[in-house]
């Protein structure tokens, strides 16, 4: 079989599994967060965290939830991580240093999972399961919330109530992510991943000397990484260590995962909204790009432009054998498209093009479908600029779903859409103007620029993968990749909540012969159109200098 014709055949395998699993989950998530009964571990929880979950919230008090939740998430993260020498099964690591215990704090509360160090030689089992992986589940459980409550905003009307954060908290994680996780660790485990709590031991000789290894909560971990769209590895290597991802079939079941509940929050949404062809919509703006970037980047990677590429059958390197140019390439855009990060290939050793397309992925929003919750409101902000866009044609004040996007609302979008660029681009120009942040490059020229770039882009968007040729262990870059990832995840956040408190005071709006169909084809193509184009005005200056000028040099 040829590599071509297997990276397609498991693109077809995983798009099966989605559409199996589209209907029960995304009816199942609207089942949970449109029901007024609580279980009863919900109750204990309440009890505990003294929360009132049948208390219904404005906007500014469903925003205050979230953010005094997550402060009180990056300081426990960060005291975790600090006090980690003197803490059981440390496995030995001292504390880790205050600049890189600010950046992994703010960088598993903030969904991205972004990596300086070596999980492996720094991270011992009580902060890995105690910290990391318990944020792995509130970070993605926010999202969700916060998701919701927009899908509210347009569901409800003449009301400012978007729902009570802290029951959406507890019933994302315990209905949701919780089951989906333990089947999923399962599978991973009977896969051959490794789930235990052994201490370091040495493995064989090499080279004169043993290699050392410890063990983890690997399999379990992975779970969440992958279905809360975290990324953060127990490994260095993340999803291309053997222990993390064993086998092909691991591989393509670790991008089910990391895939299932975005595109699955469509029919969540259609559901909510009363009409599942709008949820129908916005899950063909997100495949079409998804698929889209898919085959341009089979296409970079399977080109073969002279003997070595021709010999391996596509630009290997940094590929793992076990996956294959297919399987990396699928891989890859779907982790970049979702604010995942994890990797099972080293992206930095793609083609240029091929680099650039990862890069294009995240600069575009991470909205197709994006991460777990922070996808769909971010596709909803860009359904509501393209209703503009289309306002604007006919000279009609646009509206969607029955709501009218008059000023206010467009603001709060267009704030939204700005943000993301704004500290991507930004913090770039400064790393390239001073001259310590330039000495962690390894490479220079245009492959050393899309280093930073890729950088500075997968915080602002709460990515955390990277180019990985970048030494971003350093005061500078730990310091203003972390202060990115904040920004980047709540600054949005506020302007989401704004504008869902803002349509849900609405009276909704009689459809007309004048209305524009948003459940139709014509509507996703705009909207599909107006992503590019507004991520290709933003960002094609950086790109330019970054892998469209080495693609093109290549």
């Amino acid at each position: 079989m040829s590599p071509v014709l297997a990276g397609v055949l498991q693109l077809l395998a995983l798009i099966a599994a989605l559409a199996l699993a589209y209907v029960p989950l995304g009816d199942y998530m609207a089942k949970v967060y449109s029901s007024d009964k609580h279980w009863r571990v919900e109750k204990w929880i309440y009890k505990g965290i003294g929360a009132n979950p049948n208390t219904e919230m404005r906007w500014p008090a469903y925003l205050r939830g979230v953010l005094a939740f997550s402060a009180v998430g990056v300081l426990f993260l960060y005291l975790l991580q600090r006090l980690q020498g003197h803490l059981p099964g440390s496995l030995g690591f001292a504390a880790i240093d205050p600049d890189q215990a600010f950046n992994t704090a703010a960088s598993f509360v903030t969904n991205t999972n972004w990596q300086s160090y070596y999980g492996e030689q720094a991270m011992g089992h009580v902060v890995q399961t105690g910290g990391l992986a318990v944020q792995n589940f509130l970070s993605a459980a926010v999202g969700i919330a916060v998701a919701v409550a927009l899908v509210r905003g347009f569901s409800r009307s003449r009301t400012g109530e978007l729902g009570n954060f802290w029951a959406d908290l507890v019933r994302g994680t315990v209905r949701i992510l919780l089951p989906l996780s333990i089947v999923a660790a399962i599978v991973l485990v009977a896969c051959g991943e490794i789930q235990n709590f052994s201490g370091i031991h040495s493995v064989g000789q090499f080279m004169g000397g043993s290699q050392q290894w410890n063990g983890g909560a690997v399999a379990s971990q992975e779970a969440i990484k992958e279905v809360g769209t975290n990324g953060g590895g127990y490994f260095n290597a993340n999803s291309a260590h053997p222990f993390e991802n064993p086998t092909p079939f691991s591989n393509l079941f670790e991008i089910f995962l990391l895939l299932v509940i975005p595109f699955a929050l469509t029919r969540t949404f259609g559901r909510m909204v009363g009409s599942l062809k709008q949820g129908y919509a916005i899950l063909a703006a997100m495949a079409t790009i998804w698929l889209g970037f898919i085959a341009l980047m089979m296409w970079t990677e399977f080109a073969h432009h002279g003997p070595a590429f021709q010999i391996a059958g596509g630009a290997m390197e940094g590929k793992e054998n076990r996956f294959g140019v297919g399987a990396s390439s699928i891989f890859a855009v779907s982790t970049t498209l979702t604010s995942t990060g994890a990797v099972d290939s080293f992206h930095s050793s793609f083609t240029g093009l091929g680099g650039g397309i990862t890069l294009l992925s995240m600069q575009l929003g991470e909205i197709a479908p994006g991460g777990t919750g922070s996808g769909l409101y971010g596709m909803l902000i860009m359904a509501i600029i393209a209703v503009f866009i289309a306002g604007l044609m006919v000279g009609r004040t646009p509206e969607y779903l029955g709501k009218k996007i008059g000023t206010r609302e467009i603001k709060f979008a267009a704030c939204y859409i700005l943000i993301t660029p704004a500290l991507a681009l930004v913090f770039t120009a400064a790393a390239m103007a001073l001259p310590t942040p330039g000495h962690s490059m390894t490479n220079s020229g245009a492959h050393g620029f899309s280093e930073i770039l890729y950088a500075y882009t997968s915080g602002a968007n709460n990515n955390g993968s990277a180019f990985a040729g970048l030494n971003a262990d350093t005061q500078w870059f730990n310091s203003t990749i972390g202060i990115v990832m904040l920004l980047g995840r709540f600054l949005p956040m506020v302007f989401v909540l704004a504008l869902a408190g803002s349509l849900a005071e609405q009276r909704p709006v009689p459809a007309t012969a004048g209305t524009l169909r948003t459940e139709k084809p014509l509507f996703t193509g705009l909207l599909v159109g107006a992503i590019l184009i507004i991520t290709g005005l933003t960002y094609f200056p950086a790109l330019a200098l970054g892998p469209l000028a080495e693609g093109l040099a290549s």
